[in-house]
């Protein structure tokens, strides 16, 4: 999972670039970077670090340029070195500058023919570069001199052709503009964005429509799935639907978790979805259990909180904040590796001892994935003196890994996988666990908005929107990305080399 954008401007973009980063950073804690282009001149800051920490004043006055991209970065396919890190550069044809939000599925494939028929050089293991060389090599093939409209087109429709997965990608043509394009599916959420200045016109492409919002961009419109975007230095955009259309089916964990609560995606408000799971879930609790004896609805800060104070209202029960959130804590769930999530749950939540004490506490989380956190905030509730602790999931249970760019390589890594849900309430220590119903999830999100016909639900129902997905993917995938491979490759490596930075 990450966080991308992308802007033409009429002035300098070096500090739009880093704002929206930085209400993108929720998509991740790992590493950052920004490239800008001044001229026929690429200036490019990456490194791993938050926002804040990777670019200093220094840095952001060598950004110079009107236009330019940036990324933050969660590792699912790849290290986690700041060699990884993004925006990737190739310097064949034009001059390419990248930035990918998404997993390439068939990414062994391609490497193995980039390496021997293709013959482009690979200097990490990210899919990220290697969608830069596929799309560097079909640009390659078709372009001239003169970059048109039509060359980029092509190039793209060539990249469909030979890639599968979920990604959305921005990419900077030194010299010439800047190139988006969202695979077949839509599974990566991407949105297009328009102000007006003195100067003229300027455009933005962006994950979320929150970094539109803080820059004060008008929002237009998603990126159609299997589209393509070019945007010219003068500001002309011109677009083209580069794929047959396979249905538009975004990733529902975006509405669940990863999208900020102030976003739209594909033109539905994440706020109102969120909303909505909590009527869908208060009404199953109510059909379930009509005698309950909960006291206090409680939620799980940040992202369950919209989700419980909705429950709380059609339930008619008193809505607390028992838990208060250490802001300088990461998000738990994209940590790499167990320990390091339980340790962070404990310093991220404190609890609020007299909102439990000797009360019937119905604790409300966005979902339960490894089961980390939420076997440690039971346990936070009982030490704070809660008779009885009941936990209700917004999401149904996630009983697959996740492959479109969500670290969820493992099956099992996950709590529910295998299980049902009785096991799963006491692996984690609930008196009584709910879970949302997957028919209900889909409906809290989809509402009445006709133009989502389906949402990729893999991770609750196994079933993979590009059909590409074979057990023995998955076996390959677990032995790649799961948190055992990943400690293993960290204790191989004799020492960590340092980072090759432009600035």
């Amino acid at each position: 999972m990450c966080g991308i954008v992308g802007i033409v401007g009429q002035n300098p973009v070096n500090q739009a670039l880093y704002d929206a980063l930085t209400v993108l950073q929720h998509r991740g804690q790992d590493a950052a970077g920004i490239a800008t282009m001044n001229g026929n001149l690429l200036n490019l800051r990456k490194k791993n670090g938050l926002v804040r920490d990777v670019f200093q004043q220094r840095h952001m006055l060598k950004l110079k340029g009107n236009a330019g991209i940036g990324h933050v970065r969660y590792p699912t396919a790849g290290c986690a070195k700041s060699a990884d890190s993004q925006p990737f550069y190739v310097n064949s044809p034009y001059g390419i500058c990248l930035a990918h939000n998404g997993n390439l599925t068939n990414c062994d494939q391609l490497t193995r023919l980039l390496l021997q028929e293709d013959r482009r050089h690979l200097n990490t293991t990210s899919d990220s570069e290697v969608l830069l060389n596929v799309f560097a090599h079909e640009l390659a093939a078709v372009a001239d001199d003169h970059l048109q409209p039509n060359h980029v087109f092509e190039a793209v429709t060539a990249v469909h052709k030979r890639v599968r997965g979920g990604y959305a990608v921005i990419a900077m043509v030194i010299g010439h503009g800047l190139v988006a394009f969202r695979d077949p599916h839509g599974i990566r959420p991407m949105v297009l964005g328009r102000r007006e200045t003195a100067r003229g016109p300027e455009h933005i492409i962006a994950s979320e429509s929150v970094a539109l919002d803080v820059l004060g961009f008008e929002l237009i419109r998603d990126v159609e799935p299997g589209e393509a975007i070019y945007i010219d230095l003068s500001g002309q955009v011109h677009s083209k639907s580069c794929a047959t259309s396979l249905g538009n089916t975004p990733c529902i964990f975006e509405y669940v978790y990863f999208a900020r609560p102030d976003s739209i995606i594909d033109n539905i408000s994440v706020y109102k979805a969120r909303l909505r799971m909590g009527e869908k879930l208060a009404e199953r609790i109510v059909r379930e259990w009509p005698d309950h004896d909960i006291d206090v609805v409680i939620p799980v800060p940040d992202t369950s909180r919209t989700s419980a104070l909705q429950l709380s209202n059609v339930m008619k029960l008193k809505f607390r904040e028992g838990f208060i959130k250490n802001r300088y804590i990461g998000r738990t769930f994209i940590m790499p590796g167990q320990e390091m999530r339980k340790k962070s749950v404990r310093r991220k939540l404190n609890a609020i001892e007299l909102e439990f004490r000797n009360k019937n506490v119905l604790l409300i989380d966005d979902s339960i994935v490894r089961g980390t956190t939420s076997k440690q905030i039971i346990e936070m509730a009982r030490e704070a003196g809660a008779r009885n602790v009941y936990f209700a999931s917004a999401a149904p249970p996630v009983r697959y890994p996740n492959v479109y760019g969500i670290d969820m390589p493992a099956a099992n890594e996950l709590v529910a996988h295998g299980r049902t849900e009785q096991e799963v309430c006491d692996i984690i220590g609930a008196d009584r666990l709910f879970y949302q119903t997957l028919e209900d999830l889909v409906q809290a999100v989809k509402h009445d908005h006709a133009a989502i016909r389906e949402f990729d639900n893999s991770c609750f129902s196994g079933e993979y929107v590009t059909r590409d997905i074979t057990p023995e993917y998955l076996t390959q995938l677990e032995r790649a990305r799961s948190d055992k491979a990943k400690t293993a490759r960290e204790a191989a490596r004799p020492d960590k080399p340092r980072a090759l930075g432009v600035i």
